[in-house]
């Protein structure tokens, strides 16, 4: 469990790109590292001293690579700010363990895994008259999208599409299949889409030093 750090207070930074500071995106992925070993392990969460922006509430999403191939291992967080930063990392950790993608996650493999934190600014609806209009607004390397069209709904993180070499048209395409749907279902106007942006830290290789994931804005 998380345990707040004696220090002390300072103004609280909203939580938009850029605000966790080096040293919490650090303790972002070393708490999401702990909370996936003791899952695997069946044992408690071990505490960890925080600072107060773990307190605000804020979306984040939990991926686990494998290394040194960095194939997609887990990933699975919460989009929306309605609980603790602190407690949308451990349900991303816990979950991205036994993401129903992939056989559930094994001790011995928590040696091959790298873990990632990406913390998540509040989703935005985008208002588009047409269609096209979607594309134009999409910037690839700032912008994560969800689709959604009754029950159905699908995010995908920012990284995504700078991993995959996708533009908007493709990444509009993947966030509809994503949600269940046909990749041209963006073109009907009846899909609504939010985006958002996120701040990534990562680990360099398996406990290894964690650094914040520089995205490609396109500038």
């Amino acid at each position: 469990m998380l345990r707040r750090r004696a220090e002390p207070f300072y103004a609280l930074p909203a939580l938009y790109l850029s605000m966790l500071s080096h040293d919490e995106g650090q303790l972002a992925v070393r708490y999401a590292r702990r909370v996936v070993e003791a899952t695997v392990q069946g044992e408690q969460v071990p505490e960890v001293e925080i600072t107060p922006v773990f307190d605000r509430k804020a979306g984040a999403f939990v991926t686990l690579h494998t290394y040194p191939g960095r194939q997609l291992r887990g990933c699975i967080g919460v989009p929306e700010p309605v609980m603790p930063l602190r407690e949308a990392i451990f349900e991303g950790a816990r979950s991205a363990t036994c993401d129903p993608r992939f056989p559930p996650l094994r001790r011995d493999e928590l040696q091959e895994v790298v873990v990632e934190v990406t913390v998540l600014t509040p989703p935005r609806r985008m208002e588009a008259s047409s269609p096209e209009q979607y594309v134009r607004q999409v910037v690839i390397g700032r912008d994560g999208l969800i689709a959604e069209q009754g029950p159905w709904r699908g995010l995908l993180l920012p990284q995504v599409p700078l991993e995959y070499g996708w533009g908007p048209e493709e990444f509009l395409s993947h966030t509809c299949r994503k949600a269940g749907l046909t990749p041209d279902a963006w073109r009907t106007g009846e899909v609504t889409f939010y985006r958002f942006q996120g701040e990534v830290f990562r680990e360099k290789k398996p406990y290894g030093p964690v650094v914040r994931e520089s995205l490609d804005h396109g500038c």
